[in-house]
């Protein structure tokens, strides 16, 4: 097994890390504590490719691949999550939900769009009740002919407010379970579809969060993706999918914390030297690099089986287990290396604690992770 990164790899990480450093750390203090969605720079992103990493170029994508893409969400993660998150949904769940699963008509349509940054995208699964359960959307698209009449509520929307195009997951056929399930595109600006006020959340402040209504929305024949009843099934692969893009901000969001702990330790003198010469807090840093470390290849080994063709449903769970679990413990670790100074907008950690959390919940909690993996090894 080679575990070296390629040359153009090598290239994608330098120019990931280069955007980050240059374009998100300067105001990105400010932007978390504004909740201001970073507009210019999300367009920024789309130029260098950022938001359709894995997308065809014939629909103006990058035309990477999945151990890129991961590339670019640990770099920008370290510093900016709320950049990184937009950067996960445009590519992880809508270009690909779109790409695979969508007419060529809406690729040519749609996806165009999203891969350039022209367009921002959102995936609408999670309601008040059902949560990520695809199987229990109270959201209603009823066959009305020429149209499906859409009726629900959709909440924790990441780019809620900013995006153009909206993939939502909903019931047509509640007799049918999973087979009476699908997935529509909504624009935004439908008569019927309202955007709820932003969410002001712990962390990830900068990312645009909200609740949606769609009230008798007419969504054209056209808008359905695959066929009827394909809706589950296009849920299921997409989420997936997105849960490598959140095991990579998560490995970004600990190895960030881990590096600027490991810069303070060697500057930080207490009782006559550096702190990292204490075994107190070298055990600390030793463990968090193993950690990282495992969780880095965890989520290469994600990317390197959906790039291969492989089944990715339990190494994507896997790794998003682990590397959100890491990410929660070690900016914990980062703050407390840092002593009351960790506690201190200005030394970064304290908001990569912050934004750490979510990586345990969104695209299915810790415990959703464990059902998936369980129920795989438990499979006759």
């Amino acid at each position: 097994m080679d575990f070296n990164l390629s040359e153009e790899h090598i290239m994608i990480r330098e120019a990931a890390r280069n955007f980050a450093q240059t374009e998100l750390l300067p105001g990105v203090i400010e932007r978390d504590e504004k909740q201001q969605f970073p507009d210019t720079l999300v367009k920024k992103m789309g130029e260098l490719g950022f938001l359709g990493v894995m997308v065809d170029p014939k629909y103006g994508g990058s035309g990477m691949d999945a151990i890129s893409y991961v590339i670019i969400m640990e770099e920008l993660s370290k510093i900016d999550a709320s950049a990184s998150v937009i950067v996960s949904v445009n590519n992880s769940l809508v270009c690909y939900g779109m790409e695979a699963f969508g007419s060529e008509a809406q690729k040519e349509k749609y996806l165009t769009k999203l891969a350039t940054g022209e367009y921002i995208g959102a995936f609408c699964l999670s309601e008040p009740e059902a949560g990520s359960d695809a199987t229990s959307q109270k959201t209603t698209a009823i066959d009305k002919g020429d149209y499906y009449l859409l009726n629900g509520t959709k909440n924790w929307i990441t780019n809620g407010g900013r995006a153009d195009v909206y993939l939502v997951i909903a019931q047509t056929d509640r007799d049918k379970g999973s087979h009476g399930i699908n997935a529509f595109i909504i624009e935004k600006g439908m008569e019927g579809f309202h955007i709820g006020p932003k969410e002001n959340k712990l962390g990830i402040r900068g990312s645009d969060t909200h609740t949606l209504q769609f009230n008798d929305v007419k969504v054209p024949k056209e808008n359905r993706i695959g066929d009827d009843g394909s809706g589950f099934r296009f849920a299921m692969k997409t989420l997936a999918g997105g849960r490598i893009g959140i095991a990579a901000q998560a490995l970004g969001i600990a190895s960030g914390a881990y590096e600027l702990a490991l810069k303070y330790s060697k500057e930080r003198k207490a009782f006559g030297t550096e702190i990292c010469n204490h075994q107190a807090i070298a055990f600390k840093l030793a463990d968090m690099h193993t950690e990282i470390e495992a969780a880095r290849h965890l989520v290469m080994k994600a990317a390197w089986d959906k790039d291969q063709g492989n089944d990715y449903n339990v190494s994507s769970a896997t790794a998003k287990l682990f590397a959100s679990t890491v990410a929660m413990r070690h900016t914990t670790e980062a703050v407390q290396i840092h002593g009351g100074n960790g506690f201190v907008k200005e030394y970064h950690v304290e908001r990569l604690m912050r934004d750490a959390k979510i990586t345990q919940i969104y695209e299915g909690t810790s415990e959703i992770q464990k059902i998936v993996i369980s129920r795989t090894l438990t499979r006759d």
